[in-house]
Formats: C-alpha cells, structure tokens, sequence
C-alpha cells in the first residue's frame, strides 16, 4: 500500500527558527576564528634545514651523489596508524638540497624482515591504500591549506597532485618531475628532482610547511616525520613541519609549456539510439588541438586552450543507477586542472555552482583563457572565458562561460571567496542553451544567459579540530525572479574517539545552476552524523564503534519529502581489513514522476509516498594480500511496497608489478507489483591493466551492464615516451543486448607532447 506522510508546522515560526539557527551557526564560527589569532603552527619546532648544492646529482635511486653526504637527514619518524602514541618500528631516512633548477628529495624505506613489497602496479597515480610508499606534501604558500603532492610507490611508479582544503589531493592535476628508485631485500630507496617551474609558491619567503608520509603495508604501519593524530591523513598541512631554506628559493624565470595533441580515428554505426539496425555509416575523423601554460611568476599561471579534447581515452565506469538524480564524474582536461580548488570545489558534493565538464559536452570547446593562483600572501584569484560551438543538431546555441573567483585568506588557515558563474548564449534566438545538457530539477525551453553569484566561507582552525564552510548563492536566469538562492553549510568535530558532523542545504525552487552539479531544488536537509570508536588493547581488531547518520528533506513550508536514517557498525581489524554492519530506514515522497527501474517504463505518480528498510553488511579484504576482493549486500523493501536485493562486489588479483586483475559486479534484483513486475539489472565489468614498465601501459575493460543493455569493450595502449607525453591507441566496442548485434565499433590514434622552455 503506497501512503501519505506529512509533518507541517507555521510558516513564520519556521523563517523565525531558521534565523534563529543562522545567529548560534554564525556565532560559532566567529568564536572559533578568535581562536585561530593566537594560535601556533601545531608542529611549528619539527624542521628540517636544507641548503643549496653545487654539485650534480644523478637521479637512479642511488645514494652516492656527494651532495646527499652533505644534506641533513631526518629518521626520527612517528606512527600514525595503527596507533599514534609512539615512534615508528619500519625506519625511514630523508634528505633533501636544491639547485637553481630543481628541488631533490631522497628517501631511503627500510624494510622490516623479509617479504614482497606490496605493489599494485607501475601506472602513475596509483592507489594510496595499496601500494608500500613514500610521499611528500608540501605547503609551498604557508597557509595550511593548499600545495602539492609528490609520492613514489615501491616499485617507482609516480604520484602527484595539487592540495586542496589542507589535506585533500587531487591526483587528476599531472607535471613533470623525474624520479629513480631501486630496491633490494633490506630497503627501497626513491630519489626525485621536481623543477621549480613545476610547481608555485610565494616568491622571497624561507619558510614552507612539509610533510613527509610512509605507508608499509606488510607491517600495516603508516607513518610521518611530523605528528599527526591518526584520525587525520597525514597529508594534513596543519600538522606539517618546517622546511627552511638556507636563501629564498630561486625566482621562477617566465617559462611557458605547449601541449598539442593530434587525435585520427575511423568509426562505424551500425545501430542507432533506439537500438534498431542501420545501414553501416562510416566515419574517419581529424582532430587536433593545444593547450598553453604560461608562468607569470612563481604563484600565478595563465592557460590557454584551443580546441581541447573532450573525449577520454580511457572510458568512465558504468553504475546501476537508480536513484532519481544524474551522477557525477570527474574531471580530466588538463585545462582545467591547476588551482581547481577555486573554481570546482565550490559547494558540497550536492551544491556544487560549477561542474566543469558541463562545458564542451554536447559541443566542442572553440578557444579558452584561464587565469589563476596567488596575487600576493593573502589573497588568490582565478579568471576563466571558454567559448562553445553551436550544434544545431540538437539546437544548441554557441556560448560563452565566465567564471571568476577572488579568496581571501583570514587569520592562520581560513579563507572568504568571492564567485560568479556565467553562461551567455551569443546570437541566442531560443535556441535549446543548457550548459551541457544536463539531468537538472530546473528545466527550460532555452534562455539567454544563466548567472550566479555568491560567498563561500571555510573555517579551518590550524589543528584540524574543528572544520566547515559555508556558501551562500543566487542565481540570475530570465523570466525568473524570486526564491532563487542556495545556502549551504557543514560543521564537523573530530577526535580520536568522537567524530561529529553537521550539514544542512536550503535551495531555493527557481535557484538554477545550469554550469554546476545540483540535482534537485525546492528544498531544505539537515544532515548530523555522529561516531564513535573503540580501541581495544589487544587482538585482532583495532577499533570499532557505532555511526549514526541521518538525512531530512523539506519544502519549503517544512513538509518532509524524503528521510533516510543509517545505522552502521564498522569494525576495523589490524591487517586494515573492515567489516560494517547497516541498517536504514527511507522515506521518500516523489516531487516528480519515477520509473523505478529507470528503464523507461511506467513511472510512480508524482506526490505518491514510500517507506521501506534495508539491512546488509560491507566486507573489505586485507590490502596487502595478492588476492583482494570485497562484498557489499542489502536487502529489504523498494518503491511502492517492493523489495530491492542488491550485491556488489570486487575481485583482485595481482602479478607484482606488471598484471593487475580486477573484476566488478553489480546484481539489482527488483520485485514490484504490476506494470513494472520483476527486473534483474546484471552489472559486470572484468578489467585488466599490464604495466610492461613504467612507460608502457595496456588496459582492456569489459563492462556488461542490463539495466542501459550495453555491453562495451575497451582496449587501450599507452607509451608515455617523455615525461607527461603519450602516445595512445584505442579499440572501442559497443553492443545492443537482446538479441546482441554492434551498435558501433571505433579506432583512435592520439598523441600528446609536453614541451618546456
């Protein structure tokens, strides 16, 4: 039986209430910034003292260049996990010099007793939680709170990415940097050189933050020269040490890097969108494009872009998707990757003002201009301008996109922003203009330009206690006026036993962010979590302890349209392995019509509700093991009184360093009543990576999936013949299923090359 839930309270006691809330949150934050103003760097006495050399050093991973005799040497490393009351068991050694042209690193990771390092494969950017590594984290600004990322796995593969939010890395950012290793059964050493003109940082300054970070997994420690609580990730920059420099690092000359790509490629259609065969259609296709980056200084870039490639040589992975709301998938374009704080992470994971891959997808990309980095200590700056092509095949409109952010650092670690997002049709003649054709609440026939305009505040105290931000936005859209804002906020507590969280959302029915990610409007969700662990003294589980989530949707009269409550106990073992039990409870109340199978039948009438509950358990292997897999089940009640089984899972296996097995699957069982009956959505998807060396790469990805009846193949070579420059060939196959015949097939030849003065 489908039922009708309401919970409605005054109106005016609501907007009272609300103010009232805004007065004790923004009381709060005040408070806890008074703070900051005295408040000293956490690991302000751990330095480390590095002085220029003269002499040459060869990057093999060797210790026996003379200027490592000569550079100071750090080996007094703490634990973080398991526990972090005590120094760390697996030694490392540290050192570091410079000279005019590059910033060298040294580590020498002892190993403890024999044993296979554990290595996931040579690819870049590897997976943090399986691989036994080194990595640093440099604070190049001094704010605590972004910079970059450089890590090397035991096998000398690379890892790198700019820091965000003083502790996030976003590993789609890549630069040149050059690194050696070597290994016997006593220790790896890793020995980088990473250029000055890679990297930004503040020009006369003789003090950064840096960290440096030690993942062992065979004796599950994690470890850093400075000390952190183990709640944190060691690529916390408020815990970070002091690296002093014996003179202000050099002065980056203005240099430039041009990156072309050429991509040819020979395609065939053998069916078309509704799954019915078609005359065979052949297409062969030229493209090339380039992007530019220019150094104004040490802290500020200019790109530029002409032409970029949208397409990714390696696909994204398919979901099951049913929930009534479009996903989100990450960036890739070079173009938008440097200081991508400023623009793309924006919001919360639900709010987001700009979604960067709305630009381009229905269309190609004309010419771009992007502008970014630190003006001075205080203050940092982006600037963007991207024009579009028309499509008139699905009556798209040429546009431009603006985007311009202005951030201000306040006392120690936290900032105030300052947006606005801009999209304008040029020649608009009502033409279909959605930034990129996206699966928003707020639908239109065709409008001239889409704004928005608004402040976001982090708080960031320098021990990373306390956290949040707040963001407030309107938009601007024709023929719209009115309830066109979006508020956000979240606060979060953290400690070694308690972890407590708050976020609430009030997005308001016309707010219309058409260049960002927000999937629905016309509501209000308050979301506390809270969590506690247990840490008993010995055996095999480490910790364990309750969370306890839950997420309220309102209009806005306060009526409840949707609730989910989540219980779950994780308990996490020493060998890093993690069993959780769940429970949740949901509520939904349908503000639109919904196919509950997504597959285009029926859909469940809009202001119909439903409740069930679901239980299950996730199950994570010990990463450390050749053999990995995990397990995820839930059971329990659907839409409009059904029942939703549901199992993923994964499997790996791998040949250290070069193979790497993993095989994905998804089962969806549905029960439903009449129209919709029972479905069964079969979602699999075997990969495997070879990594021939760190320099020659082959992937090939199957991926079976009922729910959209695609089966896809995908193959790619990969020759990263210099640094950052590749050479890529890709076999692409997709097909109709029931009864199976090839939708299309492609070939694609692309080449990029990354080339310095």
């Amino acid at each position: 039986m489908i039922h009708s839930k309401n919970f409605t309270f005054n109106s005016q006691l609501n907007k009272e209430s609300i103010l009232k809330v805004y007065k004790i949150w923004m009381g709060l934050f005040l408070c806890l910034q008074l703070g900051q103003v005295v408040a000293q760097k956490k690991n302000e006495n751990v330095r480390y003292f590095i002085h220029k050399t003269n002499q040459p050093i060869l990057i093999d991973g060797m210790l026996n260049d003379e200027a490592w005799a000569k550079a100071m040497v750090v080996d007094n490393f703490n634990m973080v996990l398991p526990m972090d009351t005590s120094k760390a068991q697996i030694k490392t050694e540290v050192r570091m010099t410079y000279d005019d042209n590059n910033l060298y690193l040294i580590a020498i990771c002892y190993k403890n007793g024999d044993g296979i390092d554990v290595v996931e494969s040579l690819k870049r950017d590897w997976a943090f939680g399986k691989n036994d590594n080194f990595i640093v984290f440099m604070d190049t600004y001094g704010d605590m709170n972004s910079g970059f990322a450089f890590g090397v796995n035991a096998a000398g593969a690379q890892w790198d990415g700019t820091m965000y939010d003083g502790g996030s890395v976003d590993l789609n950012w890549d630069n040149k940097w050059t690194t050696g290793s070597t290994s016997d059964k006593n220790k790896y050493i890793i020995e980088a050189a990473i250029p000055f003109a890679s990297i930004r940082y503040k020009d006369g300054i003789q003090e950064w933050g840096i960290n440096f970070s030690r993942n062992d997994l065979k004796s599950t420690e994690k470890s850093a020269w400075a000390p952190m609580p183990r709640q944190f990730p060691t690529a916390s920059l408020s815990y970070a040490g002091v690296l002093v420099w014996d003179a202000p690092p050099p002065r980056v000359k203005n240099n430039f890097s041009l990156i072309p790509y050429f991509k040819t490629s020979v395609a065939k259609e053998y069916a078309n969108a509704a799954g019915e065969k078609m005359t065979q259609a052949s297409l062969v296709g030229k493209d090339a494009g380039l992007d530019a980056k220019i150094s104004l200084s040490s802290s500020l870039n200019l790109d530029l872009t002409l032409h970029p490639d949208f397409s990714q040589v390696e696909v994204d992975r398919q979901v099951t998707n049913l929930s009534r709301f479009e996903l989100f998938f990450p960036e890739h374009r070079q173009f938008f990757l440097e200081n991508a704080d400023l623009f793309s992470n924006l919001g919360f994971p639900n709010t987001r003002p700009f979604f960067s891959r709305r630009i381009g997808l229905n269309t190609d990309i004309d010419f771009g201009a992007r502008l970014s980095g630190r003006v001075n200590k205080n203050w940092r700056m982006g600037l963007m301008d991207i024009k579009t092509s028309a499509n008139d095949d699905i009556r798209l409109a040429s546009q431009n996109f603006t985007v311009m952010a202005l951030q201000r650092k306040l006392f120690k670690k936290s900032s105030i922003e300052l947006f606005y997002i801009d999209r304008t049709a040029l020649e608009f003649n009502g033409k279909t203009n959605e930034a990129g054709g996206c699966n928003c609440a707020y639908k239109h026939d065709g409008t001239a330009f889409n704004r928005n305009f608004g402040l976001e505040y982090y708080l960031a105290p320098p021990n990373n206690t306390f956290s949040g931000k707040t963001i407030f936005i309107k938009s601007f859209t024709p023929n719209t006026t009115g309830n066109d804002f979006l508020n956000a906020a979240n606060f979060q507590y953290s400690q070694r036993k308690w972890i407590l969280s708050w976020q609430h959302e009030i997005v308001g029915e016309n707010y219309n962010a058409e260049v960002g990610y927000v999937p629905r409007n016309n509501y209000i969700k308050f979301n506390p979590s809270i969590a506690r662990l247990f840490f008993p003294k010995s055996g095999s589980i480490l910790s364990h302890g309750p969370q306890f989530t839950s997420s309220y949707y309102y209009n806005n009269n306060f009526v409840t349209t949707d609730y989910s409550n989540t219980f779950i106990y994780l308990i996490t073992f020493r060998d890093k392995s993690t069993l959780s039990a769940v429970t949740q409870n949901t509520f939904v109340e349908l503000l639109s019509p919904f196919d509950p199978t997504r597959i285009g039948k029926t859909p469940l009438e809009k202001g119909t509700t439903h409740e069930w509950t679901n239980i299950g358990f996730d199950w994570v292997s010990a990463p450390q093991h050749t053999f990995t897999y995990t397990l995820s089940t839930r059971v329990g009640g659907y839409y409009a009184n059904g029942n939703l089984l549901s199992i993923s899972g994964n499997v790996g296996y791998r040949i250290q360093p070069y193979v790497n097995i993993d095989f994905s699957s998804t089962y969806n069982h549905i029960q439903l009543p009449s129209p919709w009956g029972n479905n069964n959505f079969l979602l699999l998807g075997p990969k495997l990576d070879v990594t021939f060396s760190n320099k020659l790469f082959l992937t090939t990805f199957f991926q079976y999936n009922e729910q959209t009846k695609n089966i896809n193949f995908n193959t790619r070579f990969q020759w990263r013949y210099k640094p950052v420059s590749d050479l890529f060939i890709v076999y692409t196959d997709n097909y109709y299923i029931g009864p199976v015949f090839v939708k299309n097939r492609a070939v694609v030849l692309k080449f990029t090359y990354w080339w310095n003065k």
